[in-house]
Parts: C-alpha cells; structure tokens; sequence
C-alpha cells in the first residue's frame, strides 16, 4: 500500500537548510505576474533588486528555486507515502510569516506528516513545516494538504469539517488578476517541476484537457493582489492566508477575488469569471497587521 499511515505519522521530522538570493525573489514575483505592463508600471519594488519588497508567499518556494538547481519530481515520497504525481492535488494551504522576509537569506526548515484523513476514494495528507533562521527565531509555518486519488479506504478517521462562510453583504473590494498562457512554465522554475503543469499528455492522462496553473500560483497571485489592492501595497501588512484549492485555473484565464473586511481579518474566496466564476479558492482568509 502506497500510504502507510503509522510509519507516516511516526517519522521523526526531516530537517534541511535552505537558501535563496534575491534572484529567487525576482523570479517568484516576475512568476505571479509582476511588472506585467512593464512599459507603465514596471512595479519596481517587486522587480528590481534596489528596495526589493518580499511577498510573504516567497515562504512557499525559498530554497526550492534558481538557487538550489534541477531536482525533477518523479513521485511524492517520504517515510510511509510514495504516491505518483498524477494522483495528486494540492488540496489547501495555510500560511503564517512570524517576521518580514529578507531578500537573501538562510533558514532551517523541518516538515513532518501531521495527519492522514481518509476521505473514502481519496486520502487527504497534512504536512507541517516550520522554518527558523541561525539562530531558530522563527520565520514562517505552513500547513499543506495534499488529496492524493486512490489513496483512501483504509478506515481512518475522515478529518474534521471546516467551518467557513462568507459575510452576507457586497465585498468590500473586488480584484482582477489575469494570468498569461505561459505563466505555469515560467512559475515551475521556483521549483515545482510537477509536469502536470507544463506538458499536455502528462495532463490529459492526469484528467485534465491541459496542463494547469500550479495552486500556489493561484495562491501567491491573490496574496499579490490583496497587497496591492487591500493593503496599499504594503507587504509586511500580510502575515497569514489560508485556502481551500477548489478548482483548477487555466493558464491565460483571470483569477477574481472578492474581499470583505472583517477587522485585522480578511474573508476572500476567488474565481475564474471566463468560466461562469467557477470557484478557484474558497474557505479563504488572510491575517493582517
């Protein structure tokens, strides 16, 4: 059996040093779409090394980038789980950043599997991570799930519901991001290499008519435009977001996300309005300072 949920949970936690240049930043940021209409607005302080602001969702991909060389995936593989690539999907994400991001930097980072849920013809795996500098003041933590296809029926616990809705009134901002035909090629270089997202028979054989946008470029798009668009640009003001990826996005397709402020917390779910506003993210809330 692929998943052996005991030696899964009871692996010790991996821990590896990272780094990452501000090369890396560039990239991750050119990758979410930055600087788009450089001939207007070339967004300086994401796409040029002097005064580079970090997105808080660099945590995703710092140590995995331009920085750390070629390492193609060929399965999801750890103590208890090996699964083929084709069976799985990024299924949510959360994130919280303890201190702004530097542009150049080292961390230490320790993932462990945090749970397995068994979801009858799926299993959902939960993965931590935490990442501390030299001297283990903490950065950032995450929390990953991973729904792999196939996977369940084991007679496990099938994981606890979580509760979310959205207020019942207008959002209080209703943002646009569009994303270009190529812009999965371009985001797999900060480390992804999953080619579900770049090669058409490998997508199809995945179930799908092409290949996708990777959900944490889904996710780094939107942290993007709530920056930008709810907190006047400032990237320190975002410091937690949290999603559910209910839908696949399509290279060159626009990403709508709507936002209501409740206080220091945002509410937001995202769609793709090309497609009926199909949803993209949803139980989907950002923390801000």
């Amino acid at each position: 059996m692929p998943i052996d949920v005991d030696k899964a949970l009871g692996a010790p936690p991996a821990t590896r040093e990272i780094a990452w240049t501000g090369r890396d930043v560039l990239l991750y940021h050119l990758s979410l779409g930055a600087g788009a209409d450089a001939a207007s607005d070339p967004e300086l302080s994401y796409t040029y090394e002097r005064g580079l602001r970090v997105l808080p969702t660099f945590a995703m991909v710092a140590g995995q980038g331009v920085s750390s060389g070629d390492r193609p995936p060929t399965a999801m593989s750890m103590p208890g789980i090996d699964i083929d690539l084709r069976r799985i999907l990024h299924a949510g994400q959360a994130l919280t950043v303890h201190r702004p991001l530097p542009a150049a930097g080292r961390a230490v980072v320790s993932s462990r599997v945090a749970n397995v849920w068994d979801k009858g013809k799926a299993a959902v795996i939960e993965m931590e991570q935490s990442a501390t500098d030299g001297e283990g003041v903490p950065l950032w933590t995450t929390t990953m799930r991973i729904w792999a296809r196939g996977e369940g029926g084991f007679g496990g616990e099938p994981g606890p519901e979580t509760p979310w809705s959205e207020p019942d009134r207008a959002p209080d901002f209703v943002l646009d991001s569009p994303t270009t035909p190529g812009q999965a090629l371009l985001y797999r270089l900060n480390g992804d290499l999953n080619p579900l997202h770049a090669d058409p028979g490998f997508a199809r054989a995945a179930g799908f008519d092409r290949p996708i946008l990777h959900g944490l470029a889904s996710y780094g798009v939107v942290a993007k435009a709530i920056v930008d668009g709810v907190l006047g640009g400032e990237v320190t003001g975002l410091t937690g977001l949290s999603v559910r990826f209910a839908g696949v996005l399509f290279p060159g397709e626009t990403i709508r996300t709507s936002v209501w402020r409740e206080g220091d917390r945002l509410v937001f779910r995202s769609t793709c309005p090309e497609r009926g506003d199909a949803a993209v993210l949803t139980h989907a809330t950002a923390e801000t300072s």
